[in-house]
């Protein structure tokens, strides 16, 4: 018999002075049972940073090899924004790159991360749609302490600095590109 999904319950007010964009998210985030709370709350942190009417969880995540992390489709459907999380390999970037107008990878996972990248870059400089953004392990890990099942979350983001917090503490977060961003 197959696990479920955990299911999280999120209220997420959102402050960005840098876009601006002022909001509060109510939502629903299925945990697949094959992954961590640090990746959970990374693609809860993409979704803050990217917050959108339109930006979604995709039903598949970690799961389907079809779909991103979070997309935000236009109204005719066609993709806008395709965000994974992770260290997706080379077919994965290409194919996201022909679907979507704008492809944004958040990476994280310590010292992988440049290993993936030095073996990765050189083959995806080329892709004018895509920004590699890299979290720190020590801040990735430290996100994954602030997950409850139901979650008050406030995410704050001032000139390129980033707070993530709830009743029990705060979460400073450094997200350095490692390629183009805009």
């Amino acid at each position: 018999m197959a696990l479920k999904s955990t299911v999280f319950k999120v209220n997420l007010q959102i402050s960005n002075m840098d876009r601006p964009y002022y909001a509060s998210h109510t939502l629903t985030i299925a945990r697949h049972p094959s992954e961590t709370d640090e990746r959970m709350m990374v693609r809860l942190l993409a979704f803050a940073l990217h917050a959108h009417e339109h930006l979604t969880f995709a039903r598949g995540g970690a799961a389907d090899q079809e779909e991103p992390d979070l997309w935000k489709k236009d109204l005719t459907g066609a993709i806008d924004e395709w965000i994974d999380v992770g260290l997706p390999d080379e077919k994965r970037v290409l194919k996201a790159c022909g679907r979507a107008r704008r492809v944004i990878i958040y990476a994280y996972g310590g010292s992988a991360v440049p290993l993936w990248w030095a073996g990765m870059s050189s083959r995806l400089r080329r892709l004018s749609n895509l920004s590699v953004l890299s979290l720190p392990l020590s801040d990735s890990q430290a996100l994954a302490h602030l997950v409850e099942r139901t979650m008050d979350l406030n995410c704050l983001i001032q000139d390129d600095g980033i707070l993530l917090s709830n009743s029990s503490g705060s979460v400073p977060v450094t997200v350095t590109p490692l390629k183009g961003f805009s």
